[in-house]
C-alpha cells in the first residue's frame, strides 16, 4: 500500500513538474497558439470541405487554408496599415496646429468660440481667486494629447515586425491544428474522466462559445465600424477611414461602444457650424449604428453560448481586463464553459428532484 503510494505521489509530481516545465517553454507562444485554436475552430468546416474535394489529401487541404488566410490578412491589411499611417500623421499633424499659438488664434476668431468664450468667462469669474489659469491647462492638455498620439503612431511602427513573427507562428500551429486536430481532440478526450456523451458536449460548448463571440464581437463591430466610416466620409468628418477603423474597436468595449466616437465626432461637425450634418450623424449613430448591435449581438450569441447577458458583458470586461485582446473571446467561452461543467455536476451530483 504504502509503496503503490509513493509511486502514484512520484508519478503526478514529475507530471506537475514537467507540465510547468512545458509551459515556461510554451508561455512566449501561448498567444500565438491561443489565436492558431480559434482560428482552426472557425475554419475547420471549410478545411473538412476541402479535404473530401482533395480526398483526403490533409497536407494539400491544410496549406491552402494557410495560403488563403495569409493573403486575406496581408494583402488588405499592409494596404489598410499604409492608409491608415497616413491618416494618423495627417491627424497628428492637424492636433499640432490646433494647439500652436496661430491655430488658437483661428479658432478664437470664430462666432461660436467668442460667444463660448463670453459665457466661460461670466462664469469663471470666481475661480481666478484660486490662482488657476484654465487657458494655460487647456493647452497644455491639448499638447500631452498630440504627444501621446505621436508616441502611439511611433509604437504601432515599432510592433510590426513583432505582429509579423506572430502572425507567422499562428499560421505555422494552425497548419498543425488543422492536419491533424482530429487527433489532438481524440487524445484530449482520452484524458478526461467523463463519459463520451459528456466529452461531446463540453467541445461543443467551446466551439459555439468561440464562433459565437467571434460572430456577435467581431462582425458586429466591423460592420459598426463600416457604417460609422461610412456616415464620416458622408458628412465630411475629416480622416473618416482612421475613425472608422477605431469606431470598430470602440465597439468591442461593453462600456460605451461606438458612441465613445460617434458623439464626439457629432460635436465636431456642431462645432463646425452644420449643425444639419451634425444632427443627422448623431441620429445615425444613435438609431442605426447603436441598433445594429443590440439586434445581431444577441441573434449570434443569445442561442449558441446560452449565457446572461449579465455573464457575457463581465466575461467580456473582465477577459480584456485578464487576457488582453484575447480575453474578447477567452471570457465568455470560459464562462459558457463553467455554465457546462455546472450542468454535468447537477445532472450527476444534484440531490434536488
Amino acid at each position: 500500500m504504502n509503496q503503490n503510494w509513493l509511486v502514484t505521489a512520484f508519478f503526478f509530481t514529475l507530471l506537475l513538474v514537467i507540465l510547468y516545465g512545458a509551459f515556461l517553454v510554451l508561455s512566449p507562444f501561448l498567444t500565438a497558439i491561443t489565436w492558431a485554436a480559434i482560428l482552426a475552430i472557425l475554419v475547420y468546416p471549410l478545411y473538412l470541405r476541402l479535404l473530401r474535394l482533395l480526398r483526403g489529401r490533409a497536407t494539400v487541404a491544410a496549406l491552402m487554408i494557410i495560403a488563403a488566410s495569409a493573403l486575406i490578412v496581408i494583402v488588405p491589411g499592409v494596404e489598410l496599415a499604409w492608409f491608415l499611417s497616413q491618416e494618423a500623421v495627417a491627424l497628428v499633424k492637424t492636433v499640432r496646429f490646433l494647439v500652436s499659438e496661430e491655430g488658437i488664434a483661428e479658432w478664437t476668431q470664430r462666432p461660436w468660440m467668442q460667444e463660448v468664450l463670453r459665457w466661460w468667462s461670466l462664469v469663471s469669474f470666481r475661480l481666478v481667486d484660486f490662482k488657476i489659469d484654465w487657458k494655460e491647462l487647456t493647452v497644455q492638455g491639448a499638447q500631452a494629447s498630440s504627444s501621446f498620439l505621436v508616441s502611439q503612431v511611433a509604437g504601432i511602427a515599432q510592433n510590426i515586425l513583432v505582429f509579423a513573427v506572430k502572425f507567422a507562428i499562428t499560421l505555422f500551429t494552425l497548419f498543425f491544428f488543422l492536419r491533424d486536430g482530429a487527433e489532438f481532440c481524440a487524445r484530449a478526450r482520452r484524458l478526461l474522466p467523463m463519459d463520451r456523451e459528456h466529452q461531446e458536449r463540453l467541445f461543443k460548448n467551446i466551439v459555439n462559445g468561440v464562433t459565437a463571440v467571434v460572430h456577435g464581437c467581431l462582425l458586429v463591430a466591423m460592420i459598426q465600424g463600416l457604417l460609422a466610416g461610412s456616415a464620416y466620409w458622408l458628412f465630411g468628418v475629416p480622416y473618416a477611414v482612421l475613425w472608422g477603423v477605431v469606431t470598430a474597436f470602440a465597439a468591442l468595449l461593453p462600456v460605451g461602444g461606438t458612441a465613445m466616437v460617434t458623439i464626439p465626432a457629432s460635436l465636431y461637425l456642431f462645432l463646425q457650424g452644420d449643425v444639419v450634418k451634425g444632427s443627422l450623424l448623431l441620429a445615425w449613430s444613435l438609431g442605426v449604428v447603436v441598433t445594429v448591435d443590440n439586434v445581431l449581438k444577441p441573434i449570434f450569441i443569445g442561442p449558441r453560448i446560452k449565457l446572461p447577458m449579465f455573464f457575457l458583458f463581465f466575461g467580456i470586461l473582465g477577459g480584456l481586463a485578464v487576457f488582453g485582446p484575447l480575453g474578447l473571446i477567452l471570457g465568455p467561452v470560459l464562462f459558457a464553459l463553467l455554465a457546462a461543467l455546472l450542468d454535468l455536476y447537477v445532472e450527476e451530483y444534484g440531490t434536488a428532484k
